[in-house]
């Protein structure tokens, strides 16, 4: 008689993230990030989810608390899986453009925004990952992507395609 071995699947944790970026060409809205994680770099707005809440209800409220501003109208660009060396969680990350916004950006405890021309964005200030997606985004590209990040935020490991919707 044969030993079999029975093998588990184990799933891996996800946490779904919002990203918003407000682009009026030839401009980006960008926020300094002043605390948390990602504190010092140049980011869009978003972030978790809270319970019960969609996705784009999330991306909204995150850009209202990060900035004081009322997104109206969101259009879903892409999403990138992160995952850090070390750290079993992938972050799903949705990527939302924001076509259309009420208010004035204000600075909050969390975020400082600030205006960019597309020629003009600071990739260095930024997550390394973003000189890769950003540019697609700005040329109006739906995306899907991963990346694998390891010490001091050097990508080990990147796919990133672009999606015909």
């Amino acid at each position: 008689m044969e030993e079999s071995t029975i093998k588990t699947s184990k799933v891996t944790p996800r946490r779904p993230l919002t990203l918003c970026i407000i682009h009026e060409h030839p401009r980006v809205l960008l926020g300094m990030k002043k605390r948390g994680f990602g504190a010092g770099r140049w980011n869009g707005f978003g972030g978790k989810l809270k319970e019960g809440e969609t996705i784009e209800d999330a991306a909204k409220r995150e850009v209202l608390e990060e900035i004081s501003v009322v997104a109206r109208d969101l259009e879903k660009r892409g999403i990138i899986e992160f995952e850090f060396q070390g750290n079993p969680e992938i972050l799903e990350v949705h990527i939302f453009r924001v076509n259309g916004f009420s208010g004035t950006p204000k600075e909050s405890e969390e975020m400082k925004p600030e205006w960019f021309h597309v020629d003009q964005i600071p990739y260095e200030a930024m997550w390394p990952d973003d000189v890769f997606w950003l540019p697609l985004f700005l040329k109006g590209k739906k995306f899907k992507g991963r990346f694998l990040f390891g010490d001091n935020d050097s990508i080990l490991e990147q796919e990133l395609s672009e999606q015909n919707d």
